[in-house]
């Protein structure tokens, strides 16, 4: 059964709603191919790293005791008793009154516990040096399971890859790892009024923005967008275009015709799918009240206003989550990454609704204050010159001009 028009979900149930999603399959790929893709494998140290104990300094191995003293003034004597191999297990071992060339990265010795800067040693002839400075047990080295001990679990499923983790898996001899499918998010663009990008439009009408915004949008949050183009106010023509859609994407967003309207057609073509649910179907947001959330098949639906603002805002709050969470990040959905700022003028809000404004970030004597970018939600302008989105929370009647505030970067 529909939902009753506008009658509005509350925030946290959608993002309970978007938990309920399923994630997509899982494929084994390249670990070369992997960064930015989602892990879904543990990944646990079968080894100790790097190993054996490395020296982190050109210079000489040497037993930290035999330093004890040793100054510019009082110099300790060393011989030398031969010279580290790189990549190779030394030939050589360290006793007392002992020392051997090594270079950054080579294996330490047997007896040796330390390495000797070579700028602080000077050579009095090939088989004998002279150190200026003590050093202690473990100076310059890097155990062999001083970076990662074996057994240990250093990644798991669901975390985004970044360039160290993929160096991690590549240290534990894997170059080939499991990650989930990047999901394919298809696009609907709606409306006689809305034309190709590449037409010159006509009086009444504008380009297709929405269908652009929203593809760069799915490719910064790890999915795939697929275009099914720009669809007019006819009801058969929208509903087998989503029927499409829907069989062939990971989730479907239609943007435009979610307000009341007598040629608005979204909600009539989601109640036409097979098996289609409507799970929201108006939201006590600003902007973007009017969104809808519907499930067919097991996947999500979003109907977004046809306005690029406010569907770009609502891209941003919710369905960017969404796209996350069923591509399979753990990261909880409505989490994101926020900035401290000062806001630098009065907002006013209503009470009983969320509003999200637009901001532009702004250092100023080392503080960073967050300016508001006002202006319809039809107008692109705002977008491009805000940096992210402060929140004015349903009980508030809104934010003075001081007020400590948390913004919600784009791209984050």
């Amino acid at each position: 059964m529909t939902k009753e028009f506008f009658s509005v979900t509350p925030v946290e149930t959608v993002f309970e709603y978007i938990s309920e999603f399923p994630r997509t399959a899982v494929e084994k790929i390249g670990l070369l191919e992997a960064g930015g893709r989602v892990l879904a494998e543990k990944i646990v140290s079968d080894i100790d790293l790097p190993g054996f104990d490395r020296s982190t300094m050109d210079g000489y191995a040497v037993r930290a005791s035999d330093t004890f003293g040793a100054s510019e003034s009082n110099p300790a004597y060393l011989d030398i008793c031969g010279s580290i191999a790189m990549g190779q297990k030394p030939e050589v071992a360290v006793s007392s009154g002992k020392a051997a060339r090594i270079a950054t990265g080579g294996m330490l010795p047997e007896g040796a516990d330390a390495v000797m800067m070579i700028e602080h040693t000077s050579e009095i002839d090939d088989a004998t040096i002279e150190v200026y400075r003590r050093v202690a047990p473990g100076t310059h080295v890097i155990q062999k399971d001083e970076d990662i001990r074996k057994n240990t679990l250093l990644l798991s499923p669901g975390r985004r890859l970044s360039p160290q983790e993929t160096g991690i898996i590549a240290a534990m001899g894997k170059p080939v790892v499991r990650v989930y499918q990047k999901p394919v998010i298809g696009i609907i663009s709606t409306g006689d009024e809305v034309v190709p990008a590449d037409s010159i439009p006509e009086t009444g009408c504008i380009r297709d923005i929405n269908t652009y915004t929203l593809s760069a949008a799915i490719h910064l949050c790890g999915g795939t967008p697929r275009s099914y183009g720009i669809v007019g106010d006819r009801f058969g023509a929208l509903l087998g275009t989503a029927q499409k859609a829907v069989a062939e994407s990971d989730m479907v967003i239609i943007s435009g015709g979610s307000s009341v309207g007598t040629r608005d057609l979204t909600i009539e073509v989601i109640e036409a799918l097979s098996g289609a649910r409507i799970r929201v179907h108006g939201l006590p947001v600003r902007p973007g009240k009017p969104t809808i959330l519907a499930e067919a098949g097991g996947k999500s639906i979003w109907g977004l206003p046809g306005h690029v603002a406010s569907a770009m805002v609502i891209f941003e709050v919710f369905v960017k989550p969404c796209i996350r969470h069923i591509g399979g990040e753990q990261a909880p959905s409505g989490k994101h990454y926020r900035i401290p700022a000062t806001l630098s003028r009065n907002l006013s809000s209503a009470q009983g609704r969320i509003d999200y404004v637009r901001v532009r970030i702004v250092e100023k004597d080392g503080a960073c204050f967050a300016e508001p970018i006002l202006g319809p939600s039809g107008l692109i302008r705002t977008m491009l010159e805000a940096d992210g989105l402060i929140k004015i929370g349903m009980n508030s009647e809104g934010l003075e001009k001081g007020a400590n505030v948390l913004v919600m970067p784009f791209q984050s």
